[in-house]
Order: C-alpha cells, then sequence, then structure tokens
C-alpha cells in the first residue's frame, strides 16, 4: 500500500504537555508553531511542503465546527456505496479524523492562518448514511478506512491515491499521534517547545497510549535539526527509530 510522509508537529510546554496554558510566552510561540505549519504570508514557503494536514474530532470540534449538530436528513436517499472525492485539485486539505461522523460543518473547507483548506471527513463503517448525504450536500469529500475502528494503513493508501498526497501533517492530540506512531506510520515528529510548564497531572500530552486502542511501548528517535526560536522556544526535529 502507498503511503504519504507522515510528520506529527505540535507545540509543547517543558513538561510535554499539549494544552494552553494561560501565560504570554504560550501565544508567541503557539504563533511560531503555526507559521511553521502554514504560513499564513507565503504558502509556497511553508516548511513541510505539505498537501494536507489532520486532527482529530474534539480538535476539529473546538477550533472549527464549535460543537454544532449536523443538518441530517435521515429520510435522505441511501448513497452510493465507498467514498466521495469531491474536490481532488485542492492545493491544501484539511484531513478530519472523525470515525463516527459527528461534526457539524457549515462550510466544505478552512480558513486557517489565510491558507484554504478543502475538508475531507475520514470515516469508518460506523458512519450513516444520513450522515454521508450530508457530507455530499455540504461538497465535502470523504474516505471510509475500517469497520468499527479507524483503519490508519487504509487511510493514508487512499490520501496517497484519490487525491495524490505525498506529505502530510498530523496535530492531533496525544491520543491520535501515538496510535499513527505505534502502528509504524510516522516519519517525522516535530515540536516547538515552549519556556513554560504547569505541572498539571491531568493535562494531556504529546503522546498518550490508551487500551485496548494502543499501548505503553518504548521507541527511540534520531536528532534530524534542533533551532533556536524567538521568545526562548526550541524547534526539535526527530526521525521515528522503527527498527
Amino acid at each position: 500500500m502507498k503511503k504519504p510522509y507522515v510528520i506529527i508537529h505540535s507545540h509543547t510546554s517543558l513538561d510535554g504537555k499539549i494544552h494552553a496554558i494561560d501565560i504570554p510566552e504560550f501565544k508567541t510561540t503557539a504563533h511560531q508553531y503555526q507559521r511553521l505549519a502554514l504560513d499564513p504570508d507565503n504558502h509556497d514557503k511553508q516548511v513541510f511542503n505539505i498537501q494536507g494536514y489532520g486532527n482529530g474530532r474534539i480538535t476539529t470540534d473546538d477550533n472549527f465546527t464549535f460543537y454544532r449538530k449536523p443538518a441530517l436528513d435521515e429520510q435522505a436517499a441511501k448513497v452510493p456505496e465507498g467514498d466521495f472525492v469531491a474536490d481532488a485539485e485542492s492545493p491544501m486539505y484539511y484531513l478530519s479524523i472523525d470515525a463516527s461522523g459527528r461534526l457539524g460543518w457549515t462550510e466544505n473547507f478552512v480558513d486557517h492562518g489565510n491558507v484554504k483548506a478543502h475538508v475531507i471527513e475520514i470515516l469508518t463503517e460506523r458512519a450513516t448514511n444520513a450522515y454521508k448525504d450530508f457530507l455530499r450536500r455540504m461538497n465535502i469529500s470523504y474516505i471510509i478506512a475500517g469497520e468499527d475502528e479507524l483503519d490508519k494503513a487504509l487511510v493514508l493508501h487512499k490520501l496517497a491515491t484519490l487525491f495524490h498526497m505525498e506529505r502530510i501533517m498530523i496535530g492531533g492530540g496525544g491520543l491520535l499521534n501515538w496510535s499513527f506512531l505505534q502502528n509504524g506510520f510516522v516519519d517525522e515528529v516535530s515540536i516547538v517547545m515552549a519556556p513554560i510548564a504547569d505541572g498539571d497531572p491531568e493535562a494531556q500530552s504529546l503522546f498518550t497510549a490508551t487500551e485496548p486502542f494502543s499501548k505503553i511501548q518504548p521507541f527511540s528517535f534520531t536528532l534530524i535539526d534542533v533551532q533556536k526560536l524567538e521568545d526562548n522556544a526550541v524547534w526539535i526535529r526527530y526521525k521515528v527509530n522503527y527498527n
């Protein structure tokens, strides 16, 4: 199966947490993190050369769909089987990992940092006909990968073959990040580390294992590059050592 080059790009505190901390340094380093991912002033200079970037459902709701309910038609006619490619020519895609189909979109794109990205919903067979009908009416692309659980290999294969993606970025939560890494699909980990910490034991970290979907397992990494950024932040890039 084919796959794009996969980068996990995240903004963390010194104690490895990825939640927002109410302190000025968080905001300034968050801006630098975003510029590295998607330069709002010059899309052609975004450093990762990606064609798509994605998040899980909660991150998407927090930032784009704001916990709206989708406008479903429960009496909709049966949609065609398989995937739906609404716009295969977009220069950038937003990959919405939404296994059961719950997000309430009002547009078929997100506009992050003045970079308009066509939405691709990544579903499993749990998504209802009414939800897929909703996406088609919104002209939102979707792919189906897996029955009850997401088939990540199939997701990556379809992104490479249906949408011709060569490089993508994942900026999800700790569960999503760890599941992709543990399954052997991550090529690079990029961290913008802010000079902050709050010691919150309940806060989500960069990587989190959760049984039965993922397990605690040690990995090592090889340093690709490290750079000092503004406001005492550090940008670190690693290759994952799978062998």
